[in-house]
């Protein structure tokens, strides 16, 4: 079962200068509300293959998640990947230029494993809760994202 949301956010500022707050792992706790820390698992530059474990509150509850980089394209399009239990889920970043700035776009979409009949039921009961709350965390994170590049520049 796969489960996939799309937003838009429209930022004032240019495409390298969003990027540079996007990718910017290491301040990620002070620029996103839900993100309370990052552990990096590598050097420190953004591209392929870099990896982190982020903690977030979702639900009221901090969960861990380890992250990936499978995609990096400067100023451009990035896409994260993470695994937990049976689920994947994949975060695609692009960048658009528009005549006031950027418009980023950001899909999250979450794959589970293989779902018994009582886990079925409840996602079919749960589902919709779960679609909010993250739609609701999407928006906070790009708001998040506008707020501090805006204020960068």
């Amino acid at each position: 079962m796969e489960q996939r949301i799309t937003l838009t956010r429209s930022i004032a500022a240019p495409p390298s200068a969003v990027w540079a707050v996007l990718t910017d792992l290491d301040a990620a706790p002070e620029t996103l509300r839900g993100v309370t820390s990052v552990e990096r698992l590598d050097d420190g530059e953004y591209r392929v293959g870099t990896r982190w474990r982020e903690t977030r509150v979702m639900f009221g509850k901090a969960a861990t998640e380890e992250m990936q980089v499978v995609e990096a394209v400067p100023a451009q399009r990035t896409v994260v990947t993470a695994e937990s239990g049976r689920a994947r889920y994949r975060t695609i970043f692009e960048l658009t230029p528009t005549a006031a700035g950027t418009d980023l776009t950001m899909e999250f979409s979450g794959v589970s494993g293989p779902l018994g009949a009582a886990a079925q039921l409840l996602m079919t009961v749960a589902g919709p809760l779960a679609k909010r709350a993250t739609t609701k965390a999407m928006r906070q994170d790009l708001d998040d994202i506008a707020a501090a590049t805006e204020r960068l520049g």
